[in-house]
C-alpha cells in the first residue's frame, strides 16, 4: 500500500515537471526568443488532455485500492469462519474447506444487519443433526420456534416421511431450522427428532440447524407500522430473518427449495407431484411454484434464486411481512409504473405457477405469535386417503384391542375403514384365523395414516401358525427363540417405523392363522390404515 502511494506521487511529480518543461520556451545564449503564442496554446491543450488522462488513471487505481482494502476487512471478519452465510449481489462460491462445507463470501448482509460485524461467527450455522447431504432434487425448509400451547413438529415430519419410497428418501433433504438462540431448547428439539426419526437422522435425510446467539438484532427499536402491535412487528421481522437464514443455508444443497411451516400435513403423493410439476415447468421463467394457497406454505424456488430473494427480504426485513415482500419482488421484476394494475397482475402471474390440488394443509390452531389463533384451511387441499382397501381372504377376526368409535378391525379388514385402537399394552394381539389353511405369499400391515401418523404399532411382531402339525412340533423344539412364539406361532417379521411387510416362504405353507402381538406398553393409540394378506 505504501509502495503504491509512493509510486503515484513520483508519477504525478514527473508529469508536472515534464508539462512545465515542455511549455517553457528555450533560450539561445543571451538572446531571448519571443514565444510563439499559437504554439504555446497548442501545447497547453495537449498538457490539459494529458493531465485529464493521468487524473482518470489515478482515480481508477485509487478505487482499486479501496476495493482491496474492503476485501481485506471482509477476509478478516470471515478468516475463522468456514461456513459463513451472508448476502451480495453475486454469490461468490469459494473452494471447499477442510470441513467439506461450502464457504460463501457475501458481505452485503453487514449493511442490512450491521450488528453482525461485532461477532465474526454470528453467521455460522449450528448444525446439530446432519450428515452434510447435497446434490438432491428437492430441499424442504421448516422453521420452528417455541410455542406456548402445542408443538406440531413431529406430526409434520411424520406426515412428510410417511409415504416416501427408498429412492425418494435418497433424493430429498429436510432441514429443520430451530429459530431460537436458546441452546438448551435447540438441543431438546434435536433429541426429539433423533428419538422419533433415528434412521432419517443417521442417513442425512433430516438436518437440524440453528443460528448463532448473536444473529438476531435488538428488536426493541422497531417501528410500529400498518397498525400492527409491537409484538406482531417483532414476530414478522424475526420471521423475515428466519426465512432468509434458512434459504441461505439451503442454497447449495439441491436443485429446488420448498418453504414449509412446522404445523402442516402433506398429501401422500406430494413428493412425486412436486418433482414432476417442477421439471414440467422448468423451461418457463417462473420465480416460484405454489403448492398451497395459504401464505408462504408450499412455495418452491430454484435454489439459484435464493441469494437474490434472501437479500431482498433482508433489505426490508424491518418494513413488511414476508409474503408482502415476496409479492414486491414480482412487482420490481415485471411491473411497469406507467401501466395499470391489471397489466401488473398479468405480468406477475407469469412468474408464479399454481398447482392444484394443494399438496399441503395447515393444521395448527395456535400460531407461533402469542395469543393468535390460526383457523385458516386450504379449500383446494381436498380429502386425504386415510386407508387403503384390499381384498383379503376369509378369516375369523379377534383382538384384545378396544377400537375407537366405528373404526373397528372388521371394517378395516373389509376395506371400509381403518382400525383405530386405544393405547396398546404388552400382550395385546390381533388374530386372523383363516377358515381353512391357505397359501399366503405376502403380507403388509401399515400403521398410522397421513393425518394421524404418530399412532403406530411399536415393538409388535408378525407371527404365523403353519397348517402342518409336524412343522409346529418341529418349530416348538427349535433352539432359535427369535423365530418362535407360543402356541406354535412362528415370528416372521416386525413393525419398523410403522410398517411390517414381507414374503412367506414355502416351508411354512399352508398357513392356518396370522397374528400381530404387542410386546410392550405403548404411549399412543394404534391405527392400522392398510391390511393386505396376499394369497
Amino acid at each position: 500500500m505504501r509502495l503504491c502511494t509512493h509510486r503515484f506521487g513520483c508519477l504525478l511529480a514527473l508529469v508536472c515537471f515534464l508539462s512545465v518543461t515542455w511549455i517553457k520556451s528555450p533560450s539561445d545564449g543571451e538572446t531571448t526568443v519571443q514565444p510563439d503564442m499559437q504554439n504555446l496554446y497548442e501545447r497547453l491543450l495537449v498538457a490539459e488532455k494529458l493531465g485529464g488522462m493521468i487524473s482518470t488513471d489515478l482515480s481508477r487505481i485509487l478505487e482499486q485500492l479501496r476495493n482491496i482494502s474492503r476485501a481485506s476487512n471482509i477476509t478478516q471478519l470471515t478468516r475463522n469462519n468456514t461456513n459463513t452465510i451472508s448476502i451480495t449481489k453475486e454469490t461468490t462460491r469459494q473452494p471447499m474447506g477442510d470441513s467439506g462445507q461450502q464457504t460463501f463470501l457475501l458481505p452485503n448482509i453487514y449493511i442490512y444487519m450491521p450488528h453482525l460485524r461485532q461477532h465474526p461467527d454470528s453467521l455460522k450455522p449450528n448444525v446439530v443433526v446432519g450428515q452434510g447431504r447435497r446434490g438432491v432434487s428437492m430441499v424442504l425448509g421448516i422453521p420452528t420456534v417455541k410455542r406456548e400451547k402445542q408443538s406440531y413438529l413431529v406430526s409434520t415430519l411424520s406426515s412428510l416421511l410417511f409415504s416416501l419410497t427408498f429412492s425418494q428418501r435418497q433424493d430429498l433433504l429436510i432441514i429443520v431450522f430451530v429459530a431460537e438462540a436458546d441452546s438448551d431448547y435447540v438441543d431438546s428439539i434435536a433429541e426429539t427428532i433423533r428419538k422419533n426419526f433415528p434412521k432419517e437422522s443417521q442417513s442425512g435425510l433430516l438436518e437440524v440447524v440453528s443460528p448463532s446467539q448473536y444473529y438476531y438484532p435488538d428488536f426493541s427499536s422497531l417501528e410500529e407500522t400498518f397498525g400492527d402491535t409491537k409484538d406482531r412487528v417483532k414476530w414478522r421481522t424475526k420471521q423475515n430473518l428466519d426465512f432468509s437464514f434458512l434459504m441461505l443455508y439451503a442454497q447449495d444443497k439441491g436443485t429446488f427449495y420448498v418453504q414449509l411451516e412446522d404445523d402442516v400435513v402433506a398429501r401422500e403423493d406430494y413428493y412425486n407431484a412436486m418433482k414432476t410439476y417442477a421439471y414440467q415447468e422448468a423451461s418457463k421463467q417462473w420465480l416460484f411454484l405454489e403448492f398451497s394457497q395459504l401464505g408462504f406454505i408450499g412455495k418452491m424456488f430454484r435454489t439459484r434464486d435464493l441469494p437474490m430473494i434472501a437479500e431482498f427480504f433482508l433489505m426490508f426485513h424491518r418494513d413488511k411481512p414476508i409474503d408482502w415482500l415476496l409479492d414486491h419482488i414480482l412487482w420490481v421484476k415485471v411491473c411497469n409504473p406507467e401501466k395499470d394494475l391489471k397489466d401488473c397482475n398479468e405480468q406477475k402471474a407469469r412468474l408464479k405457477q399454481r398447482y392444484k390440488p394443494s399438496l399441503f394443509q395447515h393444521v395448527g390452531l395456535h400460531s407461533s405469535l402469542s395469543g393468535k389463533l390460526q383457523k385458516l384451511k386450504d379449500k383446494d387441499f381436498g380429502k386425504q386417503t386415510l386407508y387403503r382397501a384390499h381384498s383379503n381372504p376369509a378369516a375369523k377376526l379377534s383382538s384384545s384391542l378396544k377400537h375407537y368409535q366405528q373404526h373397528s378391525l372388521e371394517r378395516a379388514y373389509g376395506g371400509q375403514d381403518f382400525l383405530w385402537a386405544l393405547t396398546p399394552v404388552k400382550g395385546d394381539y390381533i388374530l386372523f384365523n383363516f377358515t381353512h389353511p391357505i397359501h399366503v405369499s405376502e403380507y403388509l400391515f401399515r400403521s398410522g395414516n397421513i393425518e394421524t401418523s404418530g399412532d403406530k404399532f411399536y415393538n409388535t411382531t408378525v407371527e404365523v401358525l403353519p397348517g402342518n402339525v409336524s412343522l409346529q412340533d418341529k418349530t416348538a423344539a427349535s433352539s432359535s427363540p427369535q423365530h418362535t412364539a407360543d402356541n406354535g406361532f412362528i415370528v416372521i417379521g416386525a413393525f419398523e417405523n410403522g410398517l411390517a411387510s414381507g414374503k412367506i416362504g414355502e416351508a411354512l405353507q399352508p398357513i392356518s392363522a396370522l397374528q400381530l402381538v404387542v410386546h410392550s406398553d405403548s404411549d399412543v393409540w394404534a391405527l392400522l390404515s392398510e391390511i393386505f394378506i396376499k394369497v
